[in-house]
């Protein structure tokens, strides 16, 4: 078999290991809404036990989610080992190898922060570990994309440079805005306070609620949730608005990138569809937000939410990747300043 079929297996490796770091991260989500992520005080160990040889029997209520999570990230740690090695014996391109041996180190880091949030009792390591995991994500996704058959073969138009160029510089903002929106989201998860803000489209029936000692006390007063939930703070409130804030912003930037793929590509172009899907896929994130508050923060429809989240992340990088290598290839093989740019141009084939 030659090295560039071999890569190409080991790109499908690393897309289903893609796939495998979305459960995971799914896995993680629940941990969280449901209140399980000390069910289980001690790490490496599980209550004592070698990780592997927890008890079956013992595995219920919070301790299920915890350890079930442990465990998925530990294959999750095989697999980025599978595929660093892979690379490095059938990736002809050494920044690849370079970037899966890079993988090996953030998945160890974030096995190392996962650690440590259960040792050192830190809630900011929690926000951490769960910003990391999605670093993690579009990486191994990144280096399933360089590897793929679209990539190696791609022929880039010169007359689509001016289109591309401009969808690119939109699509990065609004990949960087969908991850900041991201970290907000972590730090909520991550205060253990439930829902700061229990309405929407109004917060306490107010466009923006007070934060002063009076009504904070207030409202913690009120809270009928028996759930072990830290009390309210002005922190929580402001960091739970300015959520609110991002999904708008986040919201209006990918719609701008998806006009721009509209007006700058036929239908039928892959950037035309993924910017479909981007659009679609951020409407629906924010109907699972609504619905989070709507219903007191359900740990099934979170979790959805954590999941839909990461899917808008990694379109967006895949899309900001693309866009940069049409561009790259466009510049070198024709001189983009000096050819005419039509309103739509044609599809590039993907094999």
């Amino acid at each position: 078999m030659d090295s560039s079929k071999q890569t190409n297996w080991a790109a499908r490796f690393a897309a289903m290991t893609v796939v495998c770091v979305l459960a995971l991260i799914g896995i993680g989500g629940l941990v969280t809404s449901k209140g399980a992520g000390m069910a289980v005080p001690d790490w490496p160990t599980t209550y004592g036990y070698n990780m592997f040889l927890f008890p079956i029997s013992q595995w219920h209520g919070g301790i299920f989610y915890e350890h079930t999570h442990r465990l998925a990230a530990t294959v999750i740690g095989y697999l980025t080992i599978i595929l660093a090695v892979w690379l490095c014996f059938s990736e002809p391109r050494r920044w690849v190898k370079i970037m899966g041996l890079a993988a090996v180190f953030l998945v160890a880091l974030q096995g190392l922060l996962g650690g440590l949030r259960v040792t050192l009792l830190k809630d900011v390591l929690g926000v951490f570990h769960a910003a990391l995991a999605q670093v993690f994500l579009c990486w191994i996704a990144c280096i399933a994309f360089v590897g793929s058959r679209w990539w190696k073969t791609i022929q880039a138009n010169p007359l689509e440079f001016e289109a591309s160029r401009s969808l690119k510089n939109s699509f990065f903002i609004a990949t960087t805005l969908v991850f900041t929106q991201l970290i907000l989201g972590a730090t909520m998860r991550h205060q253990h306070a439930g829902l700061a803000v229990p309405d929407f489209p109004l917060a306490y029936g107010k466009i923006w609620p007070p934060t002063d000692p009076v009504f904070v006390d207030k409202i913690n007063q009120s809270r009928i949730d028996v759930r072990d939930f830290k009390p309210i703070t002005p922190f929580h409130i402001n960091i739970h608005m300015a959520h609110r804030v991002g999904a708008f912003v986040v919201l209006a930037t990918v719609l701008l990138a998806w006009m721009k793929a509209r007006s700058g590509f036929s239908p039928s172009h892959p950037l035309r569809k993924l910017s479909n899907f981007w659009l679609g896929i951020v409407v629906i994130q924010a109907g699972f937000g609504m619905f989070t508050v709507w219903f007191n923060k359900p740990a099934d429809i979170a979790t959805i939410h954590v999941l839909a989240g990461a899917i808008c992340l990694l379109t967006g990088v895949l899309g900001s990747l693309a866009l940069a290598r049409l561009t790259h290839l466009a510049t070198i093989h024709g001189n983009p300043l000096t050819a005419a740019t039509p309103r739509v141009t044609q599809t590039t084939a993907i094999t």
